[in-house]
């Protein structure tokens, strides 16, 4: 390879900082770059305060910047960083994260999420991805930014639906008391005896605080119950 040749790869090289307080999450992710000649590491932080200072000086292409982190935490640091230097692209590195912090970090202005797990099998790609101008979101890159946020706000907006405590035998039984059926009806349709009936009834109406069957057919519909049946 010529001089020249070696030179214009040096200038292709994506320039990077890493941000994490833990040294051996950082030694590891050195160590995992360092084999690819494509990638440069410029710079470590080990807090967000950190993390804001070595990304202002040194402007790198990418900033991975893990999400907890002492004195400025991951989202705090990346909203300073965005106001100082909006065109690093910064990739969240995290254990566990929420649809909702998910969320947070895309409309502030982070260009994807790595999880530390899969960090051998994504990293690279995951640079590589969101320095071409793309996004990576759930372990794959997204072209489509505004699709992919109006898809996570669906599953946030989803609420947890609740059982009451309920099991699936007494979740099936408020299927069929909102159905309007007898006990006798639910005896025959689970093959169990009236008296059985009885005691489930007896149950939920204790879990739900309901007293009769109308109640307890108003109480599911409202809160959903009867659409959590299998």
């Amino acid at each position: 390879m010529t001089v020249a040749a070696k030179f214009n790869d040096r200038l292709q090289q994506i320039k990077i900082v890493i941000a994490d307080d833990h040294p051996v999450v950082r030694i590891g992710v050195r160590n995992m770059l360092q084999v690819d000649p494509g990638l440069e590491v410029i710079g470590e932080a080990s807090d967000g305060d950190e993390a804001i200072t070595e990304t202002l000086e040194l402007l790198p292409d990418i900033l991975l910047l893990d999400l907890q982190m002492p004195r400025l935490p991951g989202l705090e640091a990346m909203r300073a960083i965005m106001s100082g230097s909006p065109t690093v692209k910064i990739l969240l590195l995290t254990s566990t994260i929420t649809t909702q912090q998910i969320i947070e970090a895309l409309q502030i202005g982070a260009r994807g999420i790595v999880l530390k797990d899969a960090l051998a099998d994504h990293l690279s790609t995951a640079i590589r991805a969101v320095s071409s101008g793309d996004y990576w979101i759930g372990g794959k890159r997204v072209v489509n930014l505004v699709g992919a946020l109006h898809e996570l706000m669906q599953q946030a907006a989803v609420p947890e639906r609740k059982t009451y405590g309920l099991t699936p035998r007494e979740l099936e039984v408020v299927g069929c008391i909102v159905e309007g059926c007898s006990n006798r009806d639910i005896a025959k349709q689970f093959s169990i005896s009236e008296e059985t009936v009885k005691r489930h009834l007896s149950n939920i109406f204790d879990k739900t605080g309901v007293s009769t069957r109308l109640e307890l057919a108003l109480f599911a519909i409202a809160h959903q119950l009867v659409a959590m049946q299998t």
